[in-house]
């Protein structure tokens, strides 16, 4: 987990970054940004208040990690921070090369050198790059000649950051460990902030591991369990909801208590034991069979675990807890039922 509270902004600059589908090119600045402490109060606010998940990335590239452009310049600005400004102008060029998508909104990229962040438990140094693509309308009031005079002006919303990666120096050789952020949205034409330009995966920890398989298991029982086995929507809602309760009860996730606790059925247990392992090999991810389970990736992950029977466009049924206190059938008529069982109303 990341900690910001002893975090002192050291150097910052500042370049607008324009769209090169639409030939808006680039606006560098002449120096580094001047600041006081009461406007780095502000813009630590604006910069590092977003970054609260502890999902982190690495630098990647598909042939070796020297390839990848940002993390190069990340390494010179560690090594070298008087380097800042240079670095970040070869970044903005290298941003506005990767801006090709007509839907790509101009902004102004800043490049930000943290000290003492923690993360992991660990002091560091950081580098930001963060990118600011929207503008908010402000109404300035002040008194003029006794009398109350609004002016209208543009300005950046310090609640509101649009683009973010905060680097740490820690874990160099592997792609050091980075937080990301993306507000704009989530359509192809903001993928280029993550693919295209920072050239990142998914770091593998706790976090990976607990939210990977509890999607890999959440796609098992909803696609694959009803092809391979004869089993009710009810039967479906209840391996989902045990699966729940295991990792919110449980601090360690270990694959073998899993199948035996949660899904039990031998058959069944090997079935999803094949697709688990078409599915690592498919999206070329490694999950180990013992870690420690990450309660925020559970938060994230259990709202794609719907415990919900839907019944054509009359019905749906929320399960929250004992799958026995519900039963279905078909009536004399063919007409499917279920039938609840309960103690009081609420």
């Amino acid at each position: 987990m990341n900690h910001f509270d002893t975090a002192v902004i050291t150097k910052i600059a500042a370049h607008h970054v324009g769209n090169k589908n639409n030939e808006e090119g680039i606006e560098f600045s002449k120096q580094l940004i001047e600041t006081n402490d009461s406007i780095n109060t502000l813009l630590a606010t604006y910069f590092l208040s977003p970054f609260k998940s502890e999902e982190y990335f690495r630098f990647a590239h598909e042939n070796d990690l020297k390839y990848n452009e940002v993390y190069q310049y990340i390494c010179a600005i560690f090594e070298q921070p008087e380097q800042l400004f240079e670095k970040s102008i070869h970044l903005s060029k290298f941003l506005y090369e990767q801006s090709i998508h007509p839907k790509i909104k101009s902004g102004e990229l800043y490049v930000v050198y943290f000290q003492d962040c923690v993360v992991d438990g660990e002091m560091a140094d950081a580098i930001g790059l963060f990118k600011s693509e929207n503008k908010d309308q402000f109404l300035k009031v002040h008194s003029e000649n006794g009398q109350f005079v609004f002016e209208a002006e543009q300005g950046i919303n310090i609640n509101r950051l649009d683009k973010g990666c905060i680097v740490f120096n820690i874990e160099k050789e592997k792609g050091f460990v980075a937080s990301i952020v993306d507000h704009t949205n989530k359509n192809s034409e903001a993928l280029y902030w993550m693919n295209q330009f920072l050239h990142v995966k998914q770091r593998e920890d706790e976090f990976f591991y607990t939210q990977n398989v509890m999607s890999i298991y959440s796609q098992f029982v909803k696609e694959e369990l009803p092809q391979q086995f004869e089993v009710s929507k009810g039967d479906q809602v209840d391996l989902i909801q045990r699966s729940v309760e295991y990792f919110k009860e449980k601090e360690t996730f270990d694959i073998a208590d899993f199948e035996e606790t949660v899904i039990t059925q031998p058959e069944i247990i090997e079935s999803f034991q094949q697709f688990k392992e078409e599915k690592t090999k498919e999206q070329d991810i490694e999950i180990v069979d013992q870690f420690n389970i990450n309660d925020k990736a559970v938060k994230k992950e259990q709202k794609n675990f719907k415990s919900v029977i839907k019944l054509d466009k009359n019905f749906h049924i929320y399960v929250h807890g004992n799958r026995n206190l519900l039963e279905s059938g078909i009536d004399e008529e063919g007409r499917k039922f279920y039938k609840i069982y309960y103690k009081e109303e609420s």
